[in-house]
């Protein structure tokens, strides 16, 4: 097999992990359930993952380098205040199965090391947006109001004029006036 065809193989089936995550959460990424998905042999899916916890690292890992990307591109085009609109234009079933990953990581030593990179990307991104230095604890707790906000409105759909606002007042008393 040349390299190039063992790294599609191995896309593909991360794709599909990935895929099924988002669809049904943690308990419907399986070896089997992957390589269906994929349309590849079984096989294919314990030679390029050897155990399904290392399948769900790199699904995770996956979700977590999209979604900074995705989070630091609109926060660039759009600033910190748009983060409640971006909510209402994320993928819930990707979010729910994100979430469900970083929660589960709680349990899961080999998951922490990839939940902590997202927390951190995220802390960085605001900290960038509001020209903050990164441990500046603002921007850590501005971060955390948006983690709160965003899981409110992911779990209980909560409408999203609430975040504005509360955004907005957390902006204004954490960070002083220009």
């Amino acid at each position: 097999m040349t390299q190039e065809r063992a790294r599609r193989r191995r896309a593909t089936l991360l794709t599909a992990a990935v895929d099924l995550l988002t669809e049904g959460g943690f308990a419907a990424v399986t070896h089997r359930a992957v390589a269906q998905r994929a349309q590849l042999p079984l096989a294919a899916t314990t030679y390029y993952f050897t155990s399904r916890d290392h399948l769900l690292a790199e699904a995770f890992a996956q979700l977590v380098d999209t979604e900074l990307a995705t989070t630091r591109t609109w926060t660039t085009d759009h600033g910190i205040t748009g983060i409640p609109d971006q909510l209402a234009t994320t993928d819930r079933t990707r979010q729910l199965g994100l979430w469900e990953l970083y929660v589960h990581a709680g349990r899961h030593p080999h998951l922490q090391h990839i939940a902590r990179r997202w927390t951190d990307g995220c802390v960085r991104i605001v900290a960038d947006a509001l020209h903050l230095p990164e441990t500046d604890p603002r921007a850590r707790l501005l971060y955390t109001t948006i983690c709160t906000l965003w899981l409110e409105h992911i779990v209980e759909q909560r409408p999203l004029d609430d975040a504005h606002t509360l955004l907005t007042l957390a902006l204004e008393n954490a960070l002083p006036p220009p």
